[in-house]
Protein backbone atom coordinates (compact mmCIF):
# COMPACT_ATOMS: atom_id res chain seq x y z
CA UNK A 1 0.00 0.00 0.00
CA UNK A 2 1.46 3.25 -0.74
CA UNK A 3 0.04 6.74 -0.06
CA UNK A 4 0.09 9.77 -2.28
CA UNK A 5 3.29 12.22 -1.06
CA UNK A 6 1.55 15.71 -0.19
CA UNK A 7 3.02 18.83 -1.89
CA UNK A 8 5.83 20.13 -0.55
CA UNK A 9 5.89 23.48 -2.21
CA UNK A 10 3.45 25.87 -3.81
CA UNK A 11 4.29 25.15 -7.29
CA UNK A 12 3.83 20.88 -6.28
CA UNK A 13 0.25 22.45 -5.10
CA UNK A 14 -0.47 24.15 -8.02
CA UNK A 15 0.92 20.89 -10.58
CA UNK A 16 -1.62 18.85 -8.30
CA UNK A 17 -4.89 20.52 -8.34
CA UNK A 18 -7.05 21.23 -11.22
CA UNK A 19 -7.63 24.77 -10.60
CA UNK A 20 -5.81 27.12 -8.12
CA UNK A 21 -8.86 29.19 -7.87
CA UNK A 22 -11.09 26.91 -6.60
CA UNK A 23 -8.36 24.90 -4.25
CA UNK A 24 -7.93 28.72 -2.63
CA UNK A 25 -11.98 29.11 -2.19
CA UNK A 26 -12.48 25.92 -0.65
CA UNK A 27 -9.73 27.07 2.01
CA UNK A 28 -10.84 27.73 5.58
CA UNK A 29 -13.10 30.88 6.10
CA UNK A 30 -14.13 32.62 9.36
CA UNK A 31 -13.82 35.35 11.20
CA UNK A 32 -10.42 36.60 9.95
CA UNK A 33 -10.13 38.61 13.46
CA UNK A 34 -11.33 36.15 15.95
CA UNK A 35 -9.69 33.32 14.36
CA UNK A 36 -6.39 34.87 14.91
CA UNK A 37 -7.81 35.53 18.52
CA UNK A 38 -8.47 32.24 19.28
CA UNK A 39 -5.00 31.48 18.16
CA UNK A 40 -2.80 34.06 20.10
CA UNK A 41 -1.62 32.29 23.46
CA UNK A 42 -0.54 34.55 26.07
CA UNK A 43 0.26 37.26 26.54
CA UNK A 44 -1.85 38.37 23.71
CA UNK A 45 -4.62 41.37 22.63
CA UNK A 46 -7.74 41.26 24.06
CA UNK A 47 -10.78 41.18 21.91
CA UNK A 48 -12.60 44.52 23.68
CA UNK A 49 -11.07 46.20 26.64
CA UNK A 50 -14.29 48.27 27.00
CA UNK A 51 -16.22 47.76 23.62
CA UNK A 52 -14.91 48.26 19.84
CA UNK A 53 -17.38 51.51 19.80
CA UNK A 54 -15.95 53.13 22.64
CA UNK A 55 -12.49 52.13 21.06
CA UNK A 56 -13.27 53.52 17.78
CA UNK A 57 -14.35 56.11 18.84
CA UNK A 58 -10.82 56.93 20.56
CA UNK A 59 -8.73 57.22 17.90
CA UNK A 60 -11.12 60.04 16.59
CA UNK A 61 -11.91 61.92 19.56
CA UNK A 62 -9.22 61.26 22.36
CA UNK A 63 -6.59 59.11 22.11
CA UNK A 64 -6.02 54.99 20.87
CA UNK A 65 -3.63 52.57 21.91
CA UNK A 66 -3.12 50.04 19.82
CA UNK A 67 -0.29 46.79 21.29
CA UNK A 68 1.65 46.08 17.47
CA UNK A 69 4.16 43.57 19.04
CA UNK A 70 1.93 40.23 18.43
CA UNK A 71 1.18 41.47 15.14
CA UNK A 72 2.64 41.62 11.65
CA UNK A 73 5.95 39.57 10.45
CA UNK A 74 9.36 41.20 10.74
CA UNK A 75 11.99 41.10 8.44
CA UNK A 76 15.77 42.40 9.32
CA UNK A 77 18.67 42.72 6.37
CA UNK A 78 22.26 43.38 7.11
CA UNK A 79 25.11 44.05 5.10
CA UNK A 80 26.53 46.42 2.53
CA UNK A 81 24.04 45.29 -0.01
CA UNK A 82 20.83 45.61 2.17
CA UNK A 83 19.31 48.81 0.32
CA UNK A 84 20.38 47.36 -3.01
CA UNK A 85 18.45 44.31 -2.91
CA UNK A 86 15.04 46.32 -1.75
CA UNK A 87 15.64 48.66 -4.16
CA UNK A 88 16.07 45.82 -6.84
CA UNK A 89 12.46 44.60 -5.27
CA UNK A 90 11.07 47.29 -4.72
CA UNK A 91 8.92 50.24 -6.89
CA UNK A 92 9.95 52.59 -4.66
CA UNK A 93 12.73 55.51 -5.11
CA UNK A 94 15.40 54.96 -2.40
CA UNK A 95 17.66 58.16 -3.64
CA UNK A 96 16.78 59.49 -0.71
CA UNK A 97 16.54 57.04 1.61
CA UNK A 98 18.45 57.48 5.37
CA UNK A 99 18.50 56.06 8.34
CA UNK A 100 15.60 57.32 10.61
CA UNK A 101 13.80 57.06 7.80
CA UNK A 102 11.11 54.86 6.17
CA UNK A 103 8.80 54.09 2.85
CA UNK A 104 5.99 52.28 2.44
CA UNK A 105 7.94 49.60 0.33
CA UNK A 106 5.55 47.89 -2.15
CA UNK A 107 6.99 45.13 -4.34
CA UNK A 108 5.37 43.99 -8.02
CA UNK A 109 5.87 40.73 -10.11
CA UNK A 110 7.75 40.63 -13.26
CA UNK A 111 4.42 41.52 -15.22
CA UNK A 112 4.04 44.63 -12.71
CA UNK A 113 1.21 43.41 -10.43
CA UNK A 114 1.10 43.34 -6.58
CA UNK A 115 3.09 41.17 -4.62
CA UNK A 116 3.71 42.28 -1.04
CA UNK A 117 3.98 45.51 0.77
CA UNK A 118 5.09 46.82 4.55
CA UNK A 119 6.92 49.54 6.27
CA UNK A 120 10.28 49.25 5.59
CA UNK A 121 12.78 51.48 7.80
CA UNK A 122 16.10 52.21 8.71
CA UNK A 123 18.06 53.03 11.99
CA UNK A 124 21.40 52.84 10.93
CA UNK A 125 23.87 52.33 7.76
CA UNK A 126 23.71 48.79 5.97
CA UNK A 127 20.32 47.55 8.52
CA UNK A 128 17.30 47.54 7.18
CA UNK A 129 13.89 46.29 8.99
CA UNK A 130 10.36 45.25 7.13
CA UNK A 131 7.15 45.01 8.66
CA UNK A 132 4.22 43.69 7.06
CA UNK A 133 1.98 40.89 6.02
CA UNK A 134 4.14 37.47 4.94
CA UNK A 135 4.21 37.54 1.51
CA UNK A 136 6.34 40.81 0.81
CA UNK A 137 8.46 38.73 3.82
CA UNK A 138 8.65 35.53 1.09
CA UNK A 139 8.98 37.43 -1.67
CA UNK A 140 12.26 39.62 0.17
CA UNK A 141 13.63 36.05 1.92
CA UNK A 142 13.74 34.38 -1.38
CA UNK A 143 15.47 36.67 -3.42
CA UNK A 144 18.24 37.40 -0.15
CA UNK A 145 18.79 33.52 0.02
CA UNK A 146 18.65 32.54 -3.86
CA UNK A 147 20.42 36.04 -5.21
CA UNK A 148 24.33 37.49 -5.30
CA UNK A 149 24.08 39.53 -2.02
CA UNK A 150 26.42 40.74 0.39
CA UNK A 151 23.46 40.91 2.86
CA UNK A 152 22.36 38.45 5.68
CA UNK A 153 18.87 37.78 6.46
CA UNK A 154 16.63 37.38 9.60
CA UNK A 155 12.86 36.73 10.38
CA UNK A 156 11.16 37.84 13.58
CA UNK A 157 8.12 35.79 12.74
CA UNK A 158 4.57 36.59 13.68
CA UNK A 159 3.74 35.67 17.60
CA UNK A 160 1.69 32.99 17.11
CA UNK A 161 4.06 31.52 14.87
CA UNK A 162 6.85 32.52 16.39
CA UNK A 163 8.64 29.64 17.87
CA UNK A 164 10.69 31.81 20.65
CA UNK A 165 7.79 32.51 22.08
CA UNK A 166 8.62 36.17 21.84
CA UNK A 167 9.80 39.06 19.23
CA UNK A 168 12.70 41.08 19.04
CA UNK A 169 10.62 44.49 20.01
CA UNK A 170 7.60 45.85 21.18
CA UNK A 171 5.63 47.98 18.64
CA UNK A 172 2.78 50.31 20.57
CA UNK A 173 0.48 52.75 18.45
CA UNK A 174 -0.60 55.92 20.47
CA UNK A 175 -3.10 57.94 17.74
CA UNK A 176 -6.04 60.23 18.18
CA UNK A 177 -6.39 64.06 18.91
CA UNK A 178 -4.64 64.18 22.34
CA UNK A 179 -1.63 61.68 20.77
CA UNK A 180 0.67 64.76 20.94
CA UNK A 181 -0.22 66.04 24.17
CA UNK A 182 0.27 62.50 25.76
CA UNK A 183 3.81 62.42 24.31
CA UNK A 184 4.56 65.57 25.34
CA UNK A 185 3.21 65.03 29.09
CA UNK A 186 5.37 61.35 28.92
CA UNK A 187 8.28 62.95 27.96
CA UNK A 188 8.23 66.55 29.35
CA UNK A 189 9.08 68.28 26.46
CA UNK A 190 7.85 69.68 23.34
CA UNK A 191 7.66 66.90 20.39
CA UNK A 192 9.57 68.19 17.07
CA UNK A 193 8.02 68.66 14.14
CA UNK A 194 8.59 65.73 12.05
CA UNK A 195 6.74 64.23 8.78
CA UNK A 196 5.22 61.63 8.40
CA UNK A 197 7.54 58.25 7.89
CA UNK A 198 10.35 59.80 9.65
CA UNK A 199 11.78 58.31 12.84
CA UNK A 200 12.79 60.49 16.11
CA UNK A 201 13.85 59.04 19.21
CA UNK A 202 12.07 59.94 22.73
CA UNK A 203 12.40 59.05 26.52
CA UNK A 204 9.63 57.62 28.16
CA UNK A 205 9.72 55.69 31.79
CA UNK A 206 13.47 56.06 31.93
CA UNK A 207 14.01 54.55 27.91
CA UNK A 208 15.09 55.20 24.57
CA UNK A 209 11.97 55.11 22.57
CA UNK A 210 12.28 54.97 18.59
CA UNK A 211 8.83 57.33 17.49
CA UNK A 212 7.74 56.85 13.72
CA UNK A 213 5.33 59.37 12.45
CA UNK A 214 3.07 57.39 11.27
CA UNK A 215 -1.38 56.43 11.41
CA UNK A 216 -3.30 53.60 11.57
CA UNK A 217 -6.83 55.42 10.87
CA UNK A 218 -5.80 58.17 9.39
CA UNK A 219 -5.63 60.26 12.95
CA UNK A 220 -2.45 62.04 14.34
CA UNK A 221 0.42 59.59 16.16
CA UNK A 222 3.60 57.80 16.17
CA UNK A 223 4.51 53.80 16.58
CA UNK A 224 6.77 53.40 19.58
CA UNK A 225 9.45 50.83 19.59
CA UNK A 226 12.21 49.34 21.46
CA UNK A 227 14.14 46.25 22.69
CA UNK A 228 11.05 43.51 23.91
CA UNK A 229 12.02 43.14 27.49
CA UNK A 230 11.26 46.91 27.65
CA UNK A 231 8.05 46.69 26.42
CA UNK A 232 6.05 46.48 29.79
CA UNK A 233 7.25 49.39 31.17
CA UNK A 234 6.87 51.60 28.17
CA UNK A 235 3.02 50.74 27.84
CA UNK A 236 2.66 50.85 31.51
CA UNK A 237 3.50 54.21 31.09
CA UNK A 238 1.36 54.80 28.19
CA UNK A 239 -1.17 53.78 30.13
CA UNK A 240 -1.34 55.54 33.74
CA UNK A 241 -0.64 59.15 31.42
CA UNK A 242 -3.06 57.85 29.51
CA UNK A 243 -5.21 58.17 32.02
CA UNK A 244 -5.33 62.04 31.77
CA UNK A 245 -6.24 62.27 28.20
CA UNK A 246 -8.95 60.04 27.86
CA UNK A 247 -6.81 56.62 26.48
CA UNK A 248 -8.39 53.77 25.26
CA UNK A 249 -6.56 50.60 24.91
CA UNK A 250 -7.78 49.59 20.95
CA UNK A 251 -8.60 45.27 21.06
CA UNK A 252 -8.84 43.15 18.01
CA UNK A 253 -11.83 43.79 17.44
CA UNK A 254 -11.42 47.50 16.69
CA UNK A 255 -7.69 47.03 15.44
CA UNK A 256 -8.73 45.53 12.42
CA UNK A 257 -11.36 48.08 11.30
CA UNK A 258 -8.73 50.91 11.00
CA UNK A 259 -7.66 49.66 7.70
CA UNK A 260 -10.82 50.75 6.05
CA UNK A 261 -11.00 54.09 7.71
CA UNK A 262 -8.09 54.69 6.61
CA UNK A 263 -8.42 53.76 2.85
CA UNK A 264 -5.99 50.92 3.05
CA UNK A 265 -6.45 47.97 1.39
CA UNK A 266 -4.39 45.14 3.23
CA UNK A 267 -4.93 41.60 1.45
CA UNK A 268 -4.38 42.01 -2.28
CA UNK A 269 -3.85 38.46 -3.50
CA UNK A 270 -0.07 38.04 -4.25
CA UNK A 271 0.34 37.60 -8.32
CA UNK A 272 3.04 34.88 -7.26
CA UNK A 273 0.86 32.01 -8.93
CA UNK A 274 1.45 32.21 -12.46
CA UNK A 275 3.89 33.14 -15.04
CA UNK A 276 7.16 30.79 -15.75
CA UNK A 277 9.50 33.79 -14.27
CA UNK A 278 7.95 32.91 -11.06
CA UNK A 279 8.53 29.07 -11.26
CA UNK A 280 11.69 29.47 -8.59
CA UNK A 281 9.99 31.29 -6.46
CA UNK A 282 7.20 28.32 -6.00
CA UNK A 283 9.17 25.88 -5.84
CA UNK A 284 11.37 27.79 -3.20
CA UNK A 285 7.91 28.45 -1.24
CA UNK A 286 6.59 25.60 0.60
CA UNK A 287 3.11 24.38 0.56
CA UNK A 288 2.20 25.38 4.17
CA UNK A 289 3.08 29.23 3.36
CA UNK A 290 -0.06 31.72 3.88
CA UNK A 291 -0.51 32.18 0.20
CA UNK A 292 -1.19 28.41 -0.35
CA UNK A 293 -3.55 27.81 2.81
CA UNK A 294 -5.30 31.35 3.13
CA UNK A 295 -8.94 31.35 1.57
CA UNK A 296 -10.50 33.40 -1.44
CA UNK A 297 -14.20 34.39 -1.01
CA UNK A 298 -16.56 36.61 -2.26
CA UNK A 299 -19.45 36.87 -4.90
CA UNK A 300 -16.25 37.81 -7.58
CA UNK A 301 -15.93 34.82 -9.21
CA UNK A 302 -13.49 33.80 -12.23
CA UNK A 303 -11.67 30.51 -13.22
CA UNK A 304 -8.43 32.82 -13.74
CA UNK A 305 -6.47 33.07 -10.74
CA UNK A 306 -4.87 36.30 -12.94
CA UNK A 307 -8.19 37.99 -12.81
CA UNK A 308 -7.55 38.21 -8.54
CA UNK A 309 -4.54 40.47 -9.48
CA UNK A 310 -3.89 43.97 -9.05
CA UNK A 311 -1.71 46.94 -10.22
CA UNK A 312 -0.43 49.60 -7.60
CA UNK A 313 -2.45 52.26 -9.74
CA UNK A 314 -5.98 50.53 -8.50
CA UNK A 315 -4.52 50.05 -4.70
CA UNK A 316 -3.76 53.78 -4.90
CA UNK A 317 0.00 53.03 -4.77
CA UNK A 318 0.97 54.48 -8.55
CA UNK A 319 2.83 57.54 -6.27
CA UNK A 320 5.28 54.94 -5.27
CA UNK A 321 6.05 54.06 -8.47
CA UNK A 322 9.30 55.56 -9.76
CA UNK A 323 11.21 54.70 -12.75
CA UNK A 324 15.05 56.07 -11.51
CA UNK A 325 16.17 52.53 -10.66
CA UNK A 326 16.41 49.50 -12.16
CA UNK A 327 13.35 46.69 -10.33
CA UNK A 328 11.63 43.59 -10.91
CA UNK A 329 8.19 44.59 -12.82
CA UNK A 330 9.93 48.08 -14.14
CA UNK A 331 9.48 47.16 -18.01
CA UNK A 332 5.42 45.99 -17.01
CA UNK A 333 5.17 49.26 -15.30
CA UNK A 334 6.41 51.44 -17.43
CA UNK A 335 4.01 49.87 -20.15
CA UNK A 336 0.97 50.40 -17.72
CA UNK A 337 1.77 54.02 -16.68
CA UNK A 338 -0.10 55.66 -19.24
CA UNK A 339 -3.19 53.20 -19.61
CA UNK A 340 -6.41 53.28 -17.98
CA UNK A 341 -6.61 52.40 -14.82
CA UNK A 342 -9.23 51.28 -11.76
CA UNK A 343 -9.56 53.39 -9.16
CA UNK A 344 -9.53 52.91 -5.19
CA UNK A 345 -12.59 54.29 -3.40
CA UNK A 346 -14.45 53.92 -0.57
CA UNK A 347 -18.20 52.32 -0.69
CA UNK A 348 -20.82 53.85 1.63
CA UNK A 349 -23.51 50.72 2.28
CA UNK A 350 -27.38 51.13 2.14
CA UNK A 351 -28.39 51.03 5.39
CA UNK A 352 -31.37 49.92 4.59
CA UNK A 353 -29.98 46.93 2.59
CA UNK A 354 -27.55 46.05 5.04
CA UNK A 355 -30.88 45.94 7.60
CA UNK A 356 -32.30 43.78 5.41
CA UNK A 357 -29.56 40.95 5.53
CA UNK A 358 -29.87 41.64 9.14
CA UNK A 359 -34.05 40.75 8.52
CA UNK A 360 -33.13 37.84 6.37
CA UNK A 361 -31.39 35.75 9.22
CA UNK A 362 -34.77 34.61 10.44
CA UNK A 363 -35.52 33.22 6.69
CA UNK A 364 -35.34 29.45 6.18
CA UNK A 365 -32.60 30.38 3.67
CA UNK A 366 -31.10 34.23 4.92
CA UNK A 367 -28.42 36.44 3.21
CA UNK A 368 -24.54 35.94 4.10
CA UNK A 369 -23.91 36.66 7.32
CA UNK A 370 -22.37 40.43 8.15
CA UNK A 371 -20.33 39.92 11.17
CA UNK A 372 -19.33 43.01 13.17
CA UNK A 373 -17.57 45.07 13.05
CA UNK A 374 -15.42 43.25 10.77
CA UNK A 375 -17.54 41.41 8.14
CA UNK A 376 -14.38 40.51 5.98
CA UNK A 377 -14.40 36.41 6.40
CA UNK A 378 -11.97 35.60 3.84
CA UNK A 379 -8.47 36.39 3.80
CA UNK A 380 -8.80 37.82 0.12
CA UNK A 381 -12.65 39.36 -0.24
CA UNK A 382 -13.24 39.80 -3.41
CA UNK A 383 -16.66 41.01 -3.88
CA UNK A 384 -18.64 41.96 -7.22
CA UNK A 385 -19.52 45.54 -7.58
CA UNK A 386 -21.83 46.25 -10.04
CA UNK A 387 -23.35 49.07 -12.00
CA UNK A 388 -26.91 49.77 -12.78
CA UNK A 389 -26.27 47.15 -15.83
CA UNK A 390 -25.51 44.66 -13.61
CA UNK A 391 -22.05 44.42 -14.97
CA UNK A 392 -19.17 44.01 -12.71
CA UNK A 393 -17.08 47.24 -12.89
CA UNK A 394 -14.76 46.68 -9.76
CA UNK A 395 -14.39 44.29 -6.75
CA UNK A 396 -15.20 45.43 -3.06
CA UNK A 397 -12.08 44.24 -0.46
CA UNK A 398 -12.12 45.17 3.02
CA UNK A 399 -15.41 45.66 4.63
CA UNK A 400 -16.98 46.49 8.37
CA UNK A 401 -18.77 48.78 10.61
CA UNK A 402 -17.33 51.81 11.56
CA UNK A 403 -18.78 53.79 14.77
CA UNK A 404 -17.14 57.13 13.88
CA UNK A 405 -19.43 57.17 10.59
CA UNK A 406 -22.31 55.16 11.68
CA UNK A 407 -22.09 53.11 8.28
CA UNK A 408 -20.75 50.13 6.92
CA UNK A 409 -17.98 51.02 4.85
CA UNK A 410 -15.77 48.72 2.43
CA UNK A 411 -12.72 49.52 0.39
CA UNK A 412 -13.36 48.97 -3.51
CA UNK A 413 -11.62 49.04 -6.98
CA UNK A 414 -13.73 50.22 -9.42
CA UNK A 415 -13.93 51.41 -13.27
CA UNK A 416 -12.76 55.16 -13.48
CA UNK A 417 -16.05 56.48 -15.07
CA UNK A 418 -17.36 55.02 -11.78
CA UNK A 419 -14.98 56.63 -9.19
CA UNK A 420 -16.62 60.01 -8.32
CA UNK A 421 -17.95 60.74 -4.97
CA UNK A 422 -21.78 60.25 -5.39
CA UNK A 423 -21.89 57.28 -7.76
CA UNK A 424 -24.32 54.88 -6.88
CA UNK A 425 -23.08 51.37 -7.70
CA UNK A 426 -23.89 47.48 -5.79
CA UNK A 427 -22.34 45.08 -3.96
CA UNK A 428 -23.26 41.35 -4.49
CA UNK A 429 -23.56 40.23 -1.29
CA UNK A 430 -22.66 36.16 -0.51
CA UNK A 431 -20.72 33.39 -2.34
CA UNK A 432 -22.33 32.12 -5.93
CA UNK A 433 -23.25 28.71 -4.76
CA UNK A 434 -24.71 30.08 -1.96
CA UNK A 435 -21.63 28.72 0.23
CA UNK A 436 -21.53 24.94 -1.55
CA UNK A 437 -17.90 25.54 -2.83
CA UNK A 438 -17.43 26.85 0.90
CA UNK A 439 -18.95 24.08 2.74
CA UNK A 440 -18.36 23.71 6.16
CA UNK A 441 -16.91 27.15 5.98
CA UNK A 442 -19.83 28.80 5.08
CA UNK A 443 -23.40 29.06 6.40
CA UNK A 444 -25.83 28.43 3.40
CA UNK A 445 -27.20 31.36 2.25
CA UNK A 446 -28.37 33.20 -0.75
CA UNK A 447 -26.93 36.57 -2.50
CA UNK A 448 -28.27 39.53 -2.03
CA UNK A 449 -27.45 42.99 -3.73
CA UNK A 450 -26.55 45.76 -1.44
CA UNK A 451 -26.79 49.08 -2.91
CA UNK A 452 -23.52 51.49 -2.08
CA UNK A 453 -22.42 55.20 -2.77
CA UNK A 454 -19.08 56.11 -3.72
CA UNK A 455 -17.37 58.21 -1.43
CA UNK A 456 -13.31 59.66 -0.91
CA UNK A 457 -10.72 57.76 0.35
CA UNK A 458 -9.50 58.23 2.81
CA UNK A 459 -13.77 58.47 3.81
CA UNK A 460 -13.14 61.10 6.88
CA UNK A 461 -12.16 64.45 6.01
CA UNK A 462 -10.71 64.55 9.24
CA UNK A 463 -8.28 61.86 8.15
CA UNK A 464 -7.50 63.57 4.75
CA UNK A 465 -6.62 66.92 7.06
CA UNK A 466 -4.31 65.13 8.81
CA UNK A 467 -2.88 62.77 7.04
CA UNK A 468 -1.83 66.46 4.85
CA UNK A 469 -0.65 68.19 7.50
CA UNK A 470 1.76 65.10 8.72
CA UNK A 471 3.47 65.02 5.07
CA UNK A 472 4.52 68.39 5.73
CA UNK A 473 5.82 68.34 8.82
CA UNK A 474 2.61 69.98 10.59
CA UNK A 475 0.77 68.60 13.67
CA UNK A 476 -2.63 69.05 11.37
Amino acid sequence: MTTERKPRTLQELIDSVPNIVDYLYANRKGSVVRDAVQRQPPPHVLPEYTNWRDEQRAWRETVALYDQSFHMTTSILRGPDAVKLVSYLAVNSFQTFRPGRARHFLAVSPQGYYIGDGILYSLQPDELFLVGRAAGHNWVQFHAETGDWDVQYERDEIFTQNPTGRRTVYRFQVEGPNAFPLLEYLTGAPLPDTRFFEIIQLRIAGHDVWALRHTMAGGPGFELFGPWDEGPVVKAAIIEAGQRFGLRQVGSLAYFTTAFELGWIPRPLPAIYTGEELRPFREWLPATANEATWAIGGSFASPNVEDYYMTPWELGYGHLVKFDHDFIGRPALERMANERHRVKVSLVWNQDDVAAVVRSYTDELPAKYIDLPLSTYATWQYDAVLNREKRVIGISTYVGFSWNERAMISLAVVEPEYAEPGTAVTVLWGEPDGGARSRPWLEPHRQVEIRATVAPVPLSEYARQHLAAARSGRRA
